[in-house]
């Protein structure tokens, strides 16, 4: 019969993993810039260094807008923020009066041929505070090289996809499903998601 070993020996051995309670994720210095969103999600934030994967019924649904505050706040604290084959040309001046410095952002376009590399270079270069990217395939295989990416590059990435992906499991941290009138919370690291959508409504344009 081996040896017992105390609980003690075997954490300070690393042989052991601590859990940690729900309920006590440390508070991100990335909130949302949406109060609702924040109050639904573990960590009161996106969680950082991680995916984040955004589920769209069809484009322009407003999900640009959920990022603004972030990408702002991101352009100001001096953070690059990549953008990786948009599929459509961003409209500068609106960036602008969202407060974004238009000379942190830069727009990447290989086409749609080499859109996972390209992502995954931006989130791993330590350059970026946030990767946006849309891209065409994103297999499991992929969306675990990203998420390790942005593991490795400490950057926040979200990935705009079609609601059809909701259907297949993700290493994303969180992923947010666009709804009428909300975003119902698919999945967040920490914590069960909500049972009820969180009340949201994009910005009007001016």
């Amino acid at each position: 019969m081996g040896a017992v070993l105390s609980l003690d020996t075997l954490l300070a051995q690393r042989r052991l993993w601590r859990g940690q309670p729900r309920g006590q994720a440390q508070a991100t210095r990335e909130p949302t810039g949406h109060a609702a969103l924040d109050a639904a999600l573990p960590a009161g934030g996106w969680p950082e260094a991680a995916l984040t994967e955004l589920l769209l019924p069809a484009d322009g649904v407003g999900e640009l807008s959920l990022l603004l505050p972030t990408l702002a706040r991101l352009s100001r604290a001096g953070r690059d923020i990549a953008w990786v084959d948009p599929p459509y040309r961003p409209y500068a001046p609106a960036l602008a009066r969202a407060g974004i410095d238009l000379a942190r952002l830069h727009i990447v376009d290989t086409g749609g041929r080499q859109s996972a590399w390209a992502l995954e270079q931006c989130l791993r270069s330590q350059a970026c505070g946030a990767v946006l990217g849309w891209p065409q395939r994103a297999d499991d295989k992929t969306l675990r090289r990203l998420q390790v990416a942005a593991e490795a590059g400490q950057a926040m990435g979200f990935l705009f996809r079609p609601l059809s992906a909701a259907r297949n499991p993700s290493p994303a941290a969180l992923r947010l499903q666009f709804e009428s009138g909300g975003l119902r919370v698919l999945k967040c690291r920490g914590s069960h998601p909500p049972a009820l959508p969180v009340p949201w409504a994009p910005a009007l344009r001016h």
